[in-house]
């Protein structure tokens, strides 16, 4: 099974930019198996958030040709915790992309403040490396990250053209 850190997207500019939301809950484990008497969305599962958001900015803008590989946090810097009851939303930016990878820089507010900025670099794993013995399909882009960006696309396709 794959974990889902995001729950939908609000905002998707293909190759620019895109907003994901994340509701917090008690009904997830990882938010209170690990301090029971505190309940928190551990900061790294806020990386995880971000990495999902701006990895399928990446992805997508490439059509989800390629495996795309979380390859370095470059900065992740938090001024709070996400408790249940919290909505994450997260700000992904595409920085740059060439056939090697990616880099993004992204903001995490919560409730909307502004709480972190998490800044990352993604590497396109293609078929063409094939000394890493990697599956050759897109274990990446499973059906369940695909299914939420059809239901983006599915969405904003379907949305009133604003008046602005």
């Amino acid at each position: 099974m794959r974990w889902m850190w995001i729950d939908a997207f609000i905002e998707f500019v293909p190759g620019e930019r895109c907003t994901a939301v994340k509701n917090v809950t008690m009904a997830e484990g990882h938010v209170h198996d690990r301090f029971p008497t505190y309940p928190v969305l551990p900061p790294g599962l806020m990386i995880e958030g971000m990495a999902q958001t701006a990895g399928i900015l990446v992805g997508e803008s490439r059509n989800f040709s390629e495996n795309v590989i979380l390859a370095k946090v470059r900065n992740a810097e938090f001024d709070d915790y996400a408790f249940p009851g919290d909505q994450l939303r997260y700000e992904a930016r595409m920085d740059s992309i060439d056939d090697h990878g990616a880099m993004t820089s992204g903001l995490v507010f919560k409730n909307g403040e502004h709480i972190g900025r998490v800044d990352l670099m993604f590497s396109h794993v293609n078929q063409a490396i094939k000394q890493l013995d990697l599956p050759d399909h897109n274990f990446v882009f499973t059906d369940n990250l695909l299914k939420l960006v059809a239901d983006m696309k599915h969405r904003f396709s379907t949305q009133e053209p604003s008046s602005e």
